[in-house]
């Protein structure tokens, strides 16, 4: 039997990540695990995420023994990358903001982060900028709430376009704002409703993320695996024995998650 590789977010918005990757690597093994107990992570204070993230995949990889781990969250790997890398002898796929393809898009060179208020803050998001994005004007733009809005979308709730109205309004109202032709999408739960933002925004955006490229990552650590000929039964696990997750098994579902487990 194949190792798995584990895609880990504190919620579902790894899922993102999930759906780019089995465009490459249909048939691999895939355990979803969302840490459900902390969500959401980009409320908390970085110190408990760098300390809880290495501990919790430490905990996962004895019992999934995986090929790879994904950490499909922007906040957990701009906080905590390094110290799980450091902790784990496996290979750890990171997301970081992408930041470079939009600099390479845009032609107004002022462009946005929306992310969640943990990841827009942090030094590698300077970073970045300062390496791929120099002569641009960088917004940033913090928001829980668009995770909210994200799960919700996956659980087949309904969500008014003017919330997704005032959340981009936090970067167009900015000074510069005016000028801002791209937008990165700094979390793996915002692609999960770009159809919705590109709704409500005022005029054409175009919105960036770094899904395919963390699939391109993916695909070239498994290269020498020769992976089953068809899909299997793929688990999706959630943390918190108390956590419902009846309500996101259609949205599990269609990413191929048919046994969902509580940890």
């Amino acid at each position: 039997m194949k190792r798995p590789l584990l895609i880990f977010d504190s919620g579902v918005g790894g899922l993102s990540v999930v759906g780019a990757v089995r465009k490459l690597l249909p048939t691999a093994p895939i355990v979803y695990a969302a840490d459900s107990a902390f969500y959401p992570y980009g409320t908390k204070d970085p110190h408990e995420i760098d300390a809880r993230v290495p501990a919790l995949l430490g905990r996962l990889a004895e019992r999934y023994d995986p090929e790879l781990i994904v950490i499909a969250c922007n906040t957990a790997s701009t906080i905590a990358l390094d110290t799980v890398r450091a902790a784990l002898d496996l290979t750890i796929v990171g997301t970081v903001p992408a930041i470079k393809p939009a600099a390479a898009i845009s032609k107004s060179r002022v462009i946005g982060v929306l992310g969640t208020a943990a990841t827009v803050v942090q030094p590698y998001v300077d970073r970045l900028a300062a390496d791929f994005a120099a002569d641009c004007t960088i917004l940033r733009h913090g928001s829980h709430r668009l995770v909210e809005l994200a799960e919700a979308q996956l659980r087949g709730e309904e969500n008014p376009l003017d919330e997704y109205r005032a959340i981009l309004g936090g970067l167009l109202t900015q000074p510069g704002g005016a000028e801002m032709d791209t937008v990165v999408l700094a979390c793996t739960h915002f692609p999960l409703v770009e159809a919705q933002l590109a709704a409500a925004a005022p005029r054409p955006l175009n919105f960036v993320d770094g899904k395919e490229g963390i699939a391109r990552r993916v695909a070239w650590w498994t290269r020498d695996i020769d992976w089953p000929d068809a899909p299997g039964d793929d688990l999706a696990v959630f943390t918190g024995r108390d956590f419902d997750p009846a309500p996101l098994a259609p949205a599990l579902a269609r990413f191929g998650f048919t046994r969902i487990a509580t940890l």
